[in-house]
């Protein structure tokens, strides 16, 4: 990672999210990715305290498990929000597709289309490291059971995007269970028990169409609310 990008991984228990800061240490512009509406003043300490100017909110899918943290924190610094335009949010100020870059200071983001947990999931890679969301978690992955999920696309946007980076990649999911904190594409193309050891389309197909997950929690709540940037419906 280069001397002056600054990183900061953040964790958010209920839900078991992670958040990143980027920045850029001589101008000061960041970007926060997926942030969690509950962990708002955390973050934007963190940025105040760093001294940073926050210029985009990333968030990498409409999510069903916490509401983001996006449009209050548009209106409290004036950051732009954006996420995929597959995802179908009107109120983002922008709308991505891939191969899309947004520059923070010196650095950019680049856009990677990662459907298949949802039909609006993107990854970002920036300086060696790949911010996945929920389409590649660290030895698993996003569920393929609802939000136009599908199995088949999961499977190629990780080999054809994600597995085709360098094997050095940084992997920074969007969530992790188990207290793991960042991975490899190559430690994941060889070790991940779903998508990587070689497994075929047809082997991960049957594997996902086999789980019997329960909803999450506050599915009836996050959609609807993050559907309208985390402005409507979400906490008081």
């Amino acid at each position: 990672m280069h001397p002056d990008l600054i990183f900061h991984q953040f964790f958010e228990s209920e839900s078991s999210t992670y958040t990143y800061l980027l920045a850029d240490r001589a101008g000061g512009e960041s970007v926060l990715i997926d942030p969690v509406y509950e962990t708002i003043d955390r973050d934007l300490n963190w940025v105040r305290e760093l001294g940073l100017k926050l210029v985009y909110v990333l968030d990498t899918h409409v999510h069903a498990d916490h509401v983001t943290g996006a449009g209050e924190i548009r209106r409290r610094t004036g950051a732009k929000t954006a996420l995929s335009a597959s995802a179908g949010v009107a109120c983002a100020d922008v709308s991505l597709r891939d191969g899309d870059e947004l520059a923070f200071g010196r650095f950019r983001v680049r856009a990677l289309e990662t459907p298949g947990h949802t039909d609006g999931c993107m990854s970002f890679y920036c300086e060696g490291r790949v911010f996945t969301g929920d389409a590649l978690l660290i030895r698993g992955c996003g569920r393929t059971d609802f939000q136009q999920g599908s199995a088949e696309r999961l499977y190629d946007s990780v080999h054809q995007k994600l597995f085709a980076l360098p094997d050095e990649t940084r992997v920074c999911p969007a969530h992790d269970y188990k207290g793991l904190t960042a991975s490899t594409i190559g430690l994941e193309k060889e070790f991940n028990p779903r998508l990587g050891s070689g497994k075929t389309k047809g082997e991960f197909v049957r594997l996902m169409s086999e789980l019997r997950l329960a909803q999450p929690k506050k599915i009836h709540e996050a959609l609807p609310a993050n559907m309208a940037c985390g402005e409507k419906g979400g906490p008081p």
